[in-house]
């Protein structure tokens, strides 16, 4: 179940789901935008039911007061969800904000067993960045991760997360971080730098800087992950991130490409459909990055279409639009946090 806060939080909506379907598992979470067959709309609900035939699924989840860390915090889920030995795959929705979705990840993968994959995303709230909602126990909660276990021999678990943006400038250092918050690139104010850029958008950050993300790699790594903007504070020119920002890395300015953009929605839509193998995937979930849908505008339907034309008119297909993306980029990788890509989840029973 997706939606925007100010329904999953003020309205009857989320009583009347929960009231039509007794005894089933609600989860999801606010978006800024929500994904519903072909369609994306704003400020709607959308809802998708599924009814497995052999296989099961189990709901835990942890609020952030619980935990010291956010990688506390997803070990801490990890440990909650039940029956480790027959788990196959885990779908997360987290706390956008107040999340460091990189460590998060670290923790829910050093809590699950090593060959489990985790796909999700973090919550949002449009292009306000006010406060963002999880669904857990029929109810909308702030400051809280839930995890949605998918038990059975019988399933087939498809995924992929690819971008589709253009690095530009120069390759800078990380002079001065902690964590997921950014100060200072080659000795300079990372804020100052992302003002100049944006111009008379400045006025609009936290928000305007979602039209250009960053690119991290570390010093050992081949390929970067793209990091984007949570929130900014002037009183310490500081940055915050949806993830981990280290100390020591590389970072580039990027800007977007709109074909690009739209065939990497493409590209996850077939390597997460091969993962199925034969025939069309039952349902597949999207979870889209904010940025990708700021920057397509009235183009953003193109990256839902050319899902559809690789998945085929029988996948039902469902999502949102996120502050942060979980997933491994293929199926052989390992899990991360990324930011503005498109990432699928696919689905089905043999």
């Amino acid at each position: 179940m997706f939606g925007s806060r100010a329904l999953l939080t003020a309205g009857p909506v989320l009583a009347e789901i929960v009231a039509a379907y007794p005894g089933a598992i609600v989860a999801g979470c606010s978006t800024a935008g929500e994904i519903c067959g072909d369609r994306v709309q704003d400020d709607t609900v959308v809802v998708t039911a599924l009814t497995w035939r052999t296989s099961w699924s189990e709901v835990a989840s942890v609020r952030l007061d619980e935990a010291v860390s956010s990688e506390e915090a997803g070990a801490l889920l990890a440990a909650r969800l039940p029956g480790h030995e027959a788990l196959r795959h885990v779908i997360v929705f987290s706390d956008g904000l107040h999340v460091n979705g990189s460590a998060l990840v670290q923790g829910l993968t050093r809590g699950l067993p090593s060959h489990l994959a985790i796909t999700g995303g973090l919550s949002a709230d449009g292009p306000r960045f006010e406060d963002t909602v999880v669904i857990v126990g029929g109810q909308a909660q702030s400051r809280v991760i839930v995890g949605v276990g998918l038990y059975g021999p019988d399933l087939r678990i498809g995924y992929g997360s690819l971008g589709g943006w253009d690095a530009f400038g120069p390759v800078r250092l990380i002079t001065r971080s902690r964590g997921n918050v950014l100060y200072e690139l080659d000795g300079q104010s990372a804020l100052d730098l992302y003002k100049r850029y944006l111009g008379d958008q400045a006025a609009d950050l936290p928000a305007s800087g979602l039209l250009f993300p960053l690119s991290v790699r570390t010093r050992d790594a081949e390929k970067g992950v793209v990091r984007t903007i949570l929130g900014v504070s002037d009183t310490d020119d500081s940055m915050t991130f949806a993830g981990d920002i280290p100390e020591g890395a590389y970072a580039q300015l990027m800007r977007a490409n709109f074909d690009r953009l739209i065939d990497g929605a493409v590209g996850a839509a077939r390597i997460s459909a091969a993962a199925i193998g034969s025939g069309s995937p039952e349902c597949a979930l999207l979870i889209s990055c904010v940025g990708r849908k700021m920057v397509l505008q009235q183009r953003v339907e193109e990256e839902i279409e050319g899902v559809r034309d690789v998945v085929g008119a029988g996948t039902v297909l469902a999502g949102f639009y996120s502050y942060g993306e979980i997933s491994p980029f293929t199926p052989t990788a390992r899990c991360e946090l990324h930011n503005q890509t498109m990432t699928i989840t696919t689905l089905s029973e043999r």
